[in-house]
């Protein structure tokens, strides 16, 4: 576990280049894997993606962002952006597994929604829009996982869930801490500032409600020894599938409203 160092180290390992994608998560925790494409609109969008597995030989619906490694798949992959056509699969598949009764696994890897033009023109806003509200009444258990950067809209299109874990070097946040000093400083290079303010760590969300759990990276961080990254996870994944499957519908329906709507308390204090 890496301990004492600055919100801008924690975002600059969520970043770091040879730190684990979604792919190697998929390939570590499941198998069976059988990726399905397309939003049935307008196309496939190879930053999501999607599909059914086991997870110890349970049935899961698997969906993550991601970014890819080499700069060819880095390019096919949009770096991790996704176009509205992305978030129509992911809800897709979602309500595939709504369907059969199936739990959702959704891992966030992202620095936001793509923001390009043909991305606007197809309803990136609304594709985003539309998740948020239908996945918060999905009747099916969904779990989340925040894998490195979390970034706004883009991570909260697929980021609706029962249960939210957080690797321990991730970040979750309204905008980036660039994008903050650019806005409060004029001056992109108070970021380590910005981060600092933003409490967009994985200790700071916990303390805020934000996230439910915190799984420990290995000394180093997840780059380092991805096996014991991935055994850390498995062990969460397990125990709350397992508490999960034993929750009624209903009752899972009305803890997620619960959830949502205490999103953003605060406590008002008497000024004397």
């Amino acid at each position: 576990m890496v301990e004492r160092i600055s919100p801008w180290e924690r975002i600059l390992l969520a970043r770091h280049p040879k730190r684990p994608t979604f792919s190697d998560f998929l390939a570590e925790l499941f198998e069976n894997f059988i990726e399905l494409h397309g939003d049935r609109l307008f196309g496939d969008d190879p930053a999501i993606i999607a599909g059914l597995g086991t997870f110890e030989n349970e049935s899961v619906v698997i969906i993550g962002q991601e970014k890819g490694k080499l700069i060819q798949e880095k390019m096919k992959r949009n770096f991790g952006m996704p176009h509205p056509e992305g978030y129509r699969k992911a809800f897709r598949v979602m309500k595939l597994a709504e369907k059969f009764s199936l739990p959702v696994l959704c891992f966030i890897d992202t620095a936001g929604a793509y923001p390009g033009i043909g991305a606007e023109e197809r309803g990136q806003a609304w594709a985003i829009a539309q998740n948020l509200r239908e996945i918060s009444l999905l009747k099916t258990p969904i779990i989340v996982i925040i894998l490195s950067e979390g970034g706004s809209g883009g991570a909260l299109g697929i980021g609706v869930g029962d249960y939210i874990m957080m690797l321990e070097n991730a970040y979750y946040s309204v905008i980036s801490p660039e994008g903050c000093a650019s806005i409060l400083f004029r001056d992109s290079s108070k970021a380590p500032e910005a981060a600092e303010m933003l409490k967009i760590t994985s200790e700071e969300l916990l303390k805020l409600g934000l996230v439910d759990e915190v799984i420990p990276e290995p000394n180093g961080g997840a780059h380092e020894d991805l096996h014991g990254t991935v055994e850390n996870l498995r062990k969460s994944l397990r125990n709350i599938l397992k508490k999960m499957k034993e929750k009624e519908i209903k009752k899972l329906l009305e803890e997620r409203w619960m959830k949502l709507r205490n999103y953003g308390r605060f406590n008002e204090e008497e000024v004397k």
